[in-house]
C-alpha cells in the first residue's frame, strides 16, 4: 500500500474512532446501567438548594469551572495544590463539593462504579437551575472522569469578573461559543452571590453605576476589609431564575464590572435588551447553550476513569 493511501486509512480508521466517542454522549446511557440516577441526582439538588438557595448558583458555576479547562471531565474535583481549585478565579470561591460528595457517595450505593462525577457535576447544573425556576433540558451523559487537573489551565482559560466585553467574548469563542451564547450564559448571574473583594473597585471607582445601587452595596462592602462579605449578583430577585439580571444591566445594576459590560455601549447591548423582554427566548438559548457547554471535549470509550471519590483519582 502506497504511503498516501495508508495514510488516508489511518484518517479514516481515526474518524471512524472520533465519531463513535463523540456519538458514545446520549440522554439514555444509563437508562439500563443505572436507571435511578437522574432521580437521585435531582433529589439531592433540590435538598441541597432548599437548604440554602445559593447552593443552585454554586453547582452550576461548579459545572462552568469544570468544562471551561480541557473539557468537562470533574477535574475539578480533584484536591491538591497543584490542581485547579487552587487556581485564583476557584480558590476560596468555588462551593458545592460537598454536596457532589453526598450525591457521588449515593449514586455509588445505586450502581458501583458506573456513574462518573463528570456527569454527576453536568446533571447537577442543570438540576440546580431548574430547583430556582429556571428551564431544562436534555443532559447527553457518558462522560468519564480525568486522572488530573490544571492548574495553569483554570488561570488560563477561565474569564474573570474584570473581563472587558472583548475579552469575554474571545474567552468564550476560544470554547467555540458566540457572543449570542455567551450573554445566554452571563444570565446565570441572575442567581448567587459574589464577594466584595471581586466587586469592590467597581462599586467605589467605575461611573457606569446606579448611583443608589453602588451605595447600598458599598454599605456591605467597605472600602478596605471585608473581602468575604456576600452581595447577590442579581439585587432584584437573587434566589430566582429569571431575566431580571438584564434589567438590572439596562439601569446599570450589574454587580461585576464583566456584568456590566454586556451593556455599556457595546455590541451586545441589543441582545441584552431582546432578553430583558423576552424571559422565553433567555431560557431556549440558555439551555441549548448549556447543552453545548456538556458537550466541551468529554472523556468517553476507554479514556479516563469513573472515579469512586470525586475528589481523587482511582
Amino acid at each position: 500500500m502506497g504511503l498516501g493511501k495508508l495514510t488516508l486509512c489511518l484518517w479514516v480508521f481515526f474518524g471512524v474512532l472520533v465519531g463513535i466517542a463523540s456519538a458514545q454522549l446520549s440522554t439514555t446511557f444509563y437508562s439500563s446501567s443505572c436507571p435511578n440516577v437522574l432521580a437521585t441526582i435531582k433529589a439531592a439538588v433540590k435538598s441541597a438548594v432548599s437548604t440554602e438557595a445559593r447552593m443552585g448558583a454554586s453547582l452550576l458555576r461548579l459545572h462552568f469551572h469544570d468544562c471551561f479547562v480541557n473539557g468537562c471531565d470533574a477535574s475539578v474535583l480533584l484536591d491538591g495544590s497543584t490542581g485547579e481549585k487552587s487556581a485564583g478565579p476557584n480558590a476560596n470561591s468555588l462551593r458545592g463539593f460537598d454536596v457532589i460528595d453526598t450525591i457521588k457517595s449515593q449514586v455509588e450505593k445505586l450502581c458501583p462504579g458506573v456513574v462518573s462525577c463528570a456527569d454527576i457535576l453536568t446533571v447537577a447544573a442543570r438540576d440546580a437551575t431548574v430547583a430556582l425556576g429556571g428551564p431544562s433540558w436534555s443532559v447527553p451523559l457518558g462522560r468519564r472522569d480525568s486522572t488530573t487537573a490544571s492548574l495553569s489551565a483554570a488561570n488560563s482559560n477561565l474569564p474573570g469578573p474584570a473581563s472587558s466585553l472583548s475579552a469575554l467574548i474571545t474567552a468564550f469563542s476560544n470554547k467555540g461559543f458566540t457572543a449570542k451564547e455567551m450573554v445566554a450564559l452571563s444570565g446565570s448571574h441572575t442567581i448567587g452571590q459574589s464577594r466584595c473583594t471581586v466587586f469592590r473597585s467597581r462599586v467605589y471607582n467605575e461611573t457606569n453605576i446606579d448611583s443608589q445601587f453602588a451605595t447600598s452595596v458599598q454599605s456591605k462592602c467597605p472600602s478596605a476589609g471585608g473581602d468575604n462579605n456576600l452581595s447577590p449578583l442579581d439585587v432584584t430577585s437573587p434566589t430566582s431564575f429569571d431575566n431580571a439580571y438584564f434589567k438590572n444591566l439596562q439601569s446599570n445594576k450589574g454587580l461585576l464590572h464583566s456584568d456590566q459590560e454586556l451593556f455599556n455601549g457595546g455590541s451586545t447591548d441589543a441582545q441584552v435588551n431582546a432578553y430583558s423582554t423576552n424571559s422565553a427566548s433567555f431560557f431556549t438559548d440558555f439551555a441549548n447553550a448549556m447543552v453545548k457547554m456538556g458537550n466541551l471535549s468529554p472523556l468517553t470509550g476507554t479514556s479516563g476513569q469513573i472515579r469512586t471519590n470525586c475528589r481523587k483519582t482511582n
